[in-house]
């Protein structure tokens, strides 16, 4: 894992990987995130009371 990549090809293929693995992180965080804003627009929805 921690070799010199010797080949450009190496070198390359080393950046598309770390870039995918990147963006799928990104993409899981914010998944992560609009689902714990809509848990809590949600709970707080279920404590209004209407004022009738």
């Amino acid at each position: 894992m921690n070799q010199p990549l010797d080949t450009k090809d190496a070198q390359e293929a080393a950046k598309k990987a770390r870039n995918g693995r990147n963006l799928a992180l990104a993409l899981g965080l914010v998944t992560f995130v609009i689902l714990v804003f809509v848990v809590t627009l949600v709970r707080l929805a279920g404590n209004v009371h209407p004022h009738a």
